[in-house]
């Protein structure tokens, strides 16, 4: 039997679903990732939003945008691996099938210098592309879809790949459509957004419901760890996470999703040896009742 403290992710309100959600926008062709986030922010009226993966002002398609607290999550949902449909212009003929062949080398680890307009530093970086398929060649245009890991410019692979075929090649178009677990399906307009949230002051907040993304859903792919009760709150003051804290271990090295018995996303943490090390608390101090004391040293202890 679940204990009263907590909440399942179900009955949250959504006012809390705004608090440590998600939504998706379908980015439209002209602003920048950072105008579309301020324009949820203003749509909404919070504080604070911020976009995972950023796309340029010419790019379109899935944009995540954390809400309130879900901006902590920002870096781990960019760590995730990205899905893209493209449209290459070759700058002179090539055979379709010296295209494929060509194109089948990219695939697997690569290495890239980032673009001049990059904001990180343009140092040689190794990344992954998972797959990489040609849709359609019509005479010099080439449309095509990337299955790649973050951090991948698709704008430079196409370069390069035209250098490869040593006749030069650009980027034409790009859409993404889909940026960890989060695909187009769940992409909406800004204007469905504004839509929603009208709605939702009106007293119909159905809509909203429906566009919110819980963060248990956009971080599914990480392993989780399930902590007792007894030692949520001392997460929640800083504390590191022991093994007689941990309820259900389905994690080994890395990055761990930290959950409670309930289901909810109480942070992100990393494992050294067999402590959990939270990078990132949700969970707010004294929701679930105080299980440890302090001792002289000031270090926390469960009781």
């Amino acid at each position: 039997m679940l204990s009263i403290f907590g909440k399942e992710p179900k009955e949250r309100t959504i006012e809390e679903r705004i608090n440590y959600g998600f939504v998706v926008i379908d980015k439209p062709r002209g602003p920048t990732s950072h105008q579309v986030s301020a324009w949820v922010k203003e749509i909404l009226n919070i504080k604070k939003a911020g976009h995972v993966g950023t796309l340029d002002p010419n790019v379109t398609g899935v944009l995540p945008v954390g809400l309130e607290k879900a901006t902590r999550l920002a870096d781990f949902l960019h760590e995730q691996g990205k899905e893209y449909v493209g449209l290459m212009l070759l700058h002179k003929p090539v055979p379709p099938e010296m295209i494929e062949q060509t194109m089948k080398e990219f695939t697997g680890e690569i290495f890239q210098f980032p673009p001049l307009r990059s904001a990180v530093a343009r140092n040689l970086r190794k990344r992954k592309v998972y797959s990489l398929k040609i849709l359609e060649i019509k005479e010099r245009y080439v449309l095509f879809s990337a299955d790649v890991e973050s951090g991948v410019y698709i704008r430079t692979l196409c370069r390069d790949i035209g250098d490869a075929l040593l006749v030069g090649a650009n980027m034409v178009e790009l859409k993404r459509i889909r940026s960890g677990p989060v695909t187009m399906s769940r992409a909406i307009t800004l204007q469905t957004l504004k839509d929603a949230y009208t709605f939702y002051k009106e007293g119909d907040e159905k809509l909203l419901s429906s566009i919110i993304i819980d963060p248990e859903e956009v971080t599914k792919d990480y392993p989780r760890v399930i902590i007792k009760e007894s030692a949520i709150d001392a997460m929640a003051h800083g504390s590191y996470i022991y093994r007689n804290g941990i309820l259900e271990d389905m994690g080994d090295k890395g990055t761990l999703r930290i959950m409670s018995p309930k289901g909810e996303l109480l942070g992100m943490g990393e494992r050294v040896n067999d402590i959990i090390k939270p990078s990132v608390v949700l969970v707010d101090r004294d929701v679930y009742p105080r299980a440890w004391k302090t001792t002289p040293s000031r270090k926390k202890v469960y009781s």
